[in-house]
């Protein structure tokens, strides 16, 4: 099984998400690319995150009935900060596994836990993104794909302003936002703490 693993907050997925996934499942000849909310992301501490039900039932919509690409949501039941190096433990050790980084991401891999061991675990594929420049990690290829300028930073921010995002997501995305008020009372979701005193993040 060739399976590429795109992790990310989510908050919310967007196009440039299920458009990255969709390009690396073509181009890398992967079996299936498994997106995965991240659950307690310690990189993100210090800001509202939204609760991880919502995170992963959008990421389900957002790819229902799409062939190849799949939600996972080990990291969202499993309690405590997120690590990519514990979600790629889950993985059969028979699996071939790529990890699905941005460029922004990417360029920050050495602060990761226990990045020497994941490197030696998964083949890297880096999505370049607009105004960044794609780092040079070993053994990395680059993700051909349409260069989309969306955000989940945007897209909250227009929500909380009452501002038009409908076509930075999917239909169903958008239909789950708006039920739920998503981002309209500009963050009042759950806080992402900080990782204990006992487990050093880097």
């Amino acid at each position: 099984m060739r399976t590429g693993i795109l992790g990310g907050t989510f908050d919310p997925i967007h196009v440039a998400h299920l458009h990255t996934a969709e390009c690396a499942l073509h181009q890398l000849h992967l079996d299936r690319v498994v997106l995965i909310p991240a659950g307690d992301p310690w990189q993100k501490s210090g800001r509202w995150v939204t609760p991880g039900t919502h995170r992963l039932e959008m990421c389900r919509i957002a790819v229902a009935g799409v062939p190849g690409l799949e939600v996972d949501d080990r990291e969202v039941l499993r309690s405590g900060p997120t690590y990519t190096f514990d979600t790629l433990a889950t993985f059969p050790p028979d699996e071939e596994l790529t990890l699905i980084l941005g460029a922004d991401s990417a360029s920050r891999v050495e602060t990761w836990h226990r990045w020497d061991e994941v490197a030696r675990r998964v083949r890297v594929a880096v999505a370049p993104r607009p105004g960044v420049d794609v780092p040079d990690v070993d053994g990395a290829v680059t993700i051909d794909m349409g260069l989309l300028e969306v955000s989940g930073t945007e897209i909250r921010a227009r929500l909380a302003a009452g501002r038009p995002c409908r076509y930075l997501v999917t239909g169903p995305v958008y239909d789950y936002l708006m039920s739920n008020g998503l981002y309209a009372g500009g963050g009042e979701d759950d806080m992402v703490m900080p990782p204990s005193d006992l487990e050093d993040p880097s």
